[in-house]
């Protein structure tokens, strides 16, 4: 039975404290946040006790921690619980500076824990098997990638003041997405962006439109686009092309259900956002995390692909910024 403390009772804690009572091998013994109000509403549904965060890394009787804090605050947590010998999970990105990712990925290699980064999307069952076909060669070599991810609505201006930018809050996960399918390290990357959904996120330094272009040594391409406005839903595709056919991954959608009239054909909206939609890919990855906290498993995706998606975030930001592409063997 892993006992399992949660750092950070937001909406990410939440998700994560639903999938850990759905399983067998795990419990939630503590839990912390800034506000007590929510600390204390959800150990009241998980039936543990509210503590503050020193008090849940040195704890005997807590095995690993879910950090769901502000990314600010992720560097001195992950740091307390690699040193207390506990088992980490993190919520991307695991810090805003690459340099304090090696600080942690230093430590945490010393001390020998499991730490596993909350890229979500590698357990989507439908991505999962897309990443199956290609690993068993049903396309043969993978030659262009092609990743849609678009949010049916911007956040609030205040989070995205603090967010780091497009590239490094959402498009984050797009990259991870492109190296786990790609299976080669990308050499060279290109990015271009606009505020064209709301002049207070161009104001604000950001961009809601964005696009990238990211190439291997052997040639290999993926393209990444995002966008903060899909006005039919949470808009979440892939496609891989390779020497033998294609392979594509499309969106959930509200239902299975289509109606044909003398008007044409229609279908529901895609699902509204990433809650129901990465459902069963957040009960899997926390069974992921639970499997390699018990030594039945090798953390995926580790705290590696947590700096190389940051570096290709911090390159993405730097290319948009530049006009310029960006050669990754530099960085």
């Amino acid at each position: 039975m892993l006992r399992i403390g949660i750092l950070g009772c937001g909406r990410i804690g939440q998700v994560h404290a639903r999938s850990i009572r759905a399983l067998e091998d795990a419990r939630i013994v503590a839990v912390a946040d800034a506000l007590p109000a929510a600390a204390q509403a959800l150990a009241a549904r998980a039936g543990a006790e509210v503590r503050d965060v020193d008090a849940i890394l040195s704890a005997e009787d807590v095995d690993a921690v879910i950090i769901g804090t502000p990314t600010n605050s992720h560097y001195a947590q992950i740091m307390g619980a690699a040193k207390a010998g506990k088992a980490i999970f993190c919520e991307k990105p695991v810090d805003m500076s690459v340099h304090n990712i090696r600080a942690c990925m230093e430590v945490v290699n010393a001390t020998g824990v499991v730490f596993m980064t909350g890229f979500n999307r590698r357990f989507d069952p439908n991505f999962a098997a897309l990443r199956a076909r290609i690993q068993s060669g049903a396309i043969g070599a993978v030659e262009l990638v092609t990743i849609t991810s678009r949010d049916p609505a911007p956040p609030p201006v205040s989070y995205i003041e603090r967010s780091g930018g497009l590239f490094r809050d959402m498009m984050i996960h797009d990259f991870d997405m492109a190296r786990f399918l790609m299976g080669e390290e990308f050499i060279r990357l290109h990015a271009v962006g606009s505020a064209l959904v709301d002049p207070a996120i161009g104001a604000a330094g950001d961009v809601d439109t964005a696009a990238v272009i990211l190439t291997t040594a052997s040639g290999r391409i993926c393209q990444i686009s995002n966008s903060r406005r899909a006005a039919y839903g949470y808009d979440q595709r892939i496609e891989v092309h390779g020497q033998r056919g294609m392979l594509r991954a499309e969106n959930q959608l509200e239902s299975t259900v289509e109606i044909a009239s003398e008007t044409g054909f229609r279908r529901d909206p895609a699902q509204h956002f990433f809650l129901e939609r990465y459902e069963a890919a957040y009960l899997a990855e926390m069974r992921a995390f639970v499997a390699a906290a018990l030594g039945g498993a090798e953390p995926e995706p580790d705290i590696q692909d947590g700096l190389r998606a940051q570096m290709l975030a911090d390159a993405a930001t730097l290319s948009r910024e530049g006009g310029q592409p960006v050669d990754l063997a530099v960085l």
